[in-house]
């Protein structure tokens, strides 16, 4: 059962997941019902609670476009959770990475000034960029999962992106059968952050 179909007043009073990602969580090229968003939909209900989970993730999204979302996602859905999934289409076009990290961390700074709890996803960059630029890259999120004392899972598409089974023809862009392991590679954090806030009594 998604929660679309949970009457309006009632998801008002579930607690909330925000996704604020790109094609990766907007699920491009993914049927609806297979995108790992709505898989997460699904597991929260059968093993924690009925949750309402926002997907706000826009393909070709950067932390930019993200940033300047955020603030009205923020005050629309007052999520109690915030998962950020950015910064993917920054690397694919060289944006400078200081502005990279600016933009995240004040996603999670604004998210946190909300009382939301946030997650933040990490991606990596083909070694065809430059072994520098693209650890350099990388490094940005875990800066920004220290500075700003949040969880974070290092590699999103951990156990994917090498998979030419899991990945669509265009080698970016992870395929139906993905999704489940993009979903389990979030979970354990995820599920964490859930217990320890108290939005359940319980979940598996």
């Amino acid at each position: 059962m998604f929660s679309l179909t949970w009457p309006v007043a009632l998801i008002a009073a579930m607690p909330k997941i925000l996704v604020v990602g790109d094609s990766l969580s907007a699920g491009y090229g993914v049927t609806t019902e297979r995108r790992w968003v709505t898989l997460l939909t699904m597991r929260l209900e059968k093993h924690c609670d009925s949750f309402s989970v926002v997907n706000a993730s826009i393909s070709g999204d950067t932390s930019k476009g993200g940033l300047s979302r955020l603030p009205a996602l923020l005050t629309n859905h007052r999520p109690d959770i915030v998962v950020i999934e950015l910064g993917g289409n920054d690397g694919l076009r060289g944006i400078a990475i200081k502005t990279m990290r600016h933009n995240l961390q004040q996603m999670v700074h604004l998210a946190k000034q909300s009382n939301a709890s946030v997650l933040l996803l990490g991606v990596r960059l083909p070694a065809n960029y430059g072994e520098d630029f693209v650890n350099a890259f990388h490094q940005v999120y875990y800066d920004v999962a220290e500075a700003e004392s949040v969880p974070l899972v290092p590699f999103f598409l951990q156990d994917v992106a090498l998979d030419n089974q899991l990945m669509q023809a265009d080698g970016v862009h992870p395929n139906d059968r993905a999704q489940p392991v993009l979903l389990d590679n979030v979970w354990p954090e995820l599920r964490s952050i859930i217990i320890d806030r108290g939005l359940v009594v319980g979940c598996n």
